[in-house]
């Protein structure tokens, strides 16, 4: 399958203002990229693209005064099949997880370990270790929060997100991985292009995503618990602790954003299966290597 990906940008900067965004595919995805990307900064200056050590693609760039316009584009190839679901994986024991998994137990930004950690306990120290546990926290959180654009607040935290009981699919996410950190399971935030590929359109704009993955037995696996049911077309951008880890703007000043339009879509004669997602496979079987 073939995915037109890309977002537009607007903003007004007073004076001229360093920026950081986030748009790029990551970095483990460029083989998969079926052209070259197209940036476009307008008005036009110099911009560099530098990968973290994680392989997370950021752009750097001196807006000016006044208004800046960037645009990123992409075609890429994504597998036609849906995220894996393997109720059989089992939960990897502390003493024998990989030493770079540790920092994705611990509290961060909007991930508030201590607060929900008696929550989390006490909900679901019963089941299974592995799979079904981390699925019985997404099937919780999806079940207690309520999508809703109006109700998010900025630097919502997961355990704000318990209180208020709504947010967006960044909220879904940092509720997901707190729990899961609280339960000694390694889980990191992941944004990137996903939109409406393989289901039925909404009538809300196609916005960023995000969802989560976690380690499990021996490797990282996805989840979602927006969604809460296997997806196809899933497009990494960036990974972090959370996403004060991997905004798609950082601004090193005041700006003030105008515009804001992100694009996810089958092209040509991949995109026959239709927008109920008739040409995604389910898929028995299958990974995600960190």
């Amino acid at each position: 399958m073939h995915l037109s990906i890309g977002c537009k940008l607007d903003l007004r900067c007073e004076p001229a203002t360093p920026l950081l965004t986030l748009v790029h595919v990551h970095s483990s995805l460029a083989p998969d990229l079926v052209a070259a990307e197209q940036l476009q900064v307008l008005p036009d200056r110099s911009y560099e693209v530098l990968a973290d050590q994680v392989g997370n693609r950021w752009c750097r760039l001196l807006a000016p005064s006044g208004s800046t316009s960037l645009s990123y584009s992409a075609t890429i190839e994504v597998p036609d099949c849906t995220d894996p679901v393997l109720p059989h994986v089992r939960q990897c024991p502390i003493q024998a997880l990989p030493i770079d998994a540790y920092r994705f137990l611990n509290a961060s930004t909007y991930c508030d370990t201590a607060a929900l950690m008696e929550l989390a306990w006490s909900t679901f120290a019963g089941i299974t270790p592995g799979w079904p546990l981390v699925q019985a926290i997404c099937d919780w959180v999806h079940e207690r929060i309520r999508f809703d654009y109006s109700a998010s607040q900025l630097h919502q935290s997961a355990s704000q997100s318990v209180a208020s009981g709504a947010g967006v699919c960044r909220d879904y996410a940092h509720l997901a991985i707190t729990l899961c950190r609280c339960l000694n399971i390694p889980a990191r935030y992941c944004t990137g292009y996903l939109g409406y590929t393989g289901i039925a359109r909404g009538e809300a704009p196609v916005d960023f995503s995000a969802w989560f993955e976690v380690f499990l037995q021996d490797r990282w696996y996805v989840f979602d618990a927006r969604h809460n049911f296997p997806r196809c077309g899933r497009v990494l951008i960036g990974r972090g602790r959370d996403a004060a880890d991997v905004p798609f703007l950082r601004s090193f000043g005041a700006h003030e954003p105008t515009g804001f339009q992100v694009i996810t879509e089958e092209v040509g004669a991949f995109a026959a299966g239709g927008p109920t997602g008739d040409g995604c496979a389910p898929a028995l079987a299958g990974t995600l290597q960190a």
